[in-house]
């Protein structure tokens, strides 16, 4: 598992990561570092047993690639990425607000901005985290659902995005008792301001769910359609139909495109930065 260099709930360096959560049981961080081919889980804080518990999950070590290895071979650039990328795993944290806070955040703006966004609201909301690795815990979604949407407004966050945010929140408790991707998608999308791309954002780190596509992205579709099939410019329709022999990891393909430096020639000007944040 990776943890995004902006994050300060987390961190990967040195082949070491350091992960905070808010657990069933309480914060807690949790520690992971290799030891020769043996990964040493290190727990802290009320929360410690429920992390390293779920250890291995975090670290995608229960990603089951098996499957995947019988349909890599029906496109040339998808075998040889497997090939590549034979050791990378995906990792399922069953951590659901977190993954949806960020994903929320990263709806139609650019990653500068949902990153910026996401590393204020963090330090707004976060609490030191258990341990000597100096995070901060995820926003408390009580928190968070009782603050009211302009607070969010000096973090780069318009009305629309903190209203979902906001929905969110205060339905924390219930989405992070579902019990598998199909629940957790039906659940986030029949919330305002929730549909399928931010569902997939979440549902593949949360359950590691390797066949979440998601549709709606601005840049997947193009990449997809270019490296699969050399066309410079691809729909939704077009991405799923490449992706459809792949079923049951069609996500995983989109990760090892990535992971692969795959991208569509760009054409026209960049999106804009739009942020109005204080920081």
């Amino acid at each position: 598992m990776l943890v995004p260099k902006h994050d300060p709930t987390g961190f990967s360096r040195d082949g070491e990561i350091a992960f905070s959560a808010r657990t069933p049981e309480g914060g807690a961080t949790l520690h992971l570092a290799r030891a020769g081919t043996e990964l040493i889980a290190t727990g802290h804080g009320p929360g410690a047993r429920w992390i390293t518990d779920r250890a291995d999950a975090i670290a995608g070590l229960r990603d089951d690639v098996e499957g995947f290895a019988a349909i890599a071979d029906r496109h040339p650039l998808v075998a040889r990425l497997a090939r590549t990328f034979a050791g990378v795993r995906m990792p399922a944290t069953g951590l659901l607000f977190p993954r949806l806070l960020r994903a929320i955040l990263e709806q139609k703006v650019t990653g500068k901005e949902a990153h910026r966004a996401y590393r204020a609201i963090c330090r707004h909301f976060g609490e030191p985290a258990p341990g000597p690795a100096g995070l901060v815990l995820p926003p408390d979604p009580e928190a968070v659902a009782a603050t009211p949407y302009w607070a969010f407004h000096p973090f780069g966050v318009e009305q629309r995005r903190t209203q979902t945010l906001l929905r969110a929140a205060a339905v924390a408790a219930r989405l992070e008792r579902c019990a598998d991707p199909a629940e957790a998608t039906a659940r986030m999308t029949a919330l305002s301001g929730i549909g399928p791309w931010t569902a997939a954002e979440v549902v593949r780190i949360v359950f590691g769910d390797p066949d979440a596509v998601s549709v709606g992205d601005f840049h997947i579709p193009n990449t997809v359609a270019w490296a699969l099939a050399g066309e410079a410019r691809g729909t939704d329709a077009r991405m799923l139909e490449l992706l459809e022999p792949f079923r049951g990891h069609r996500g995983r393909v989109c990760d090892l495109l990535a992971l692969g430096g795959h991208t569509a020639p760009k054409f026209g000007p960049r999106m804009p930065v739009r942020s109005f944040a204080k920081y």
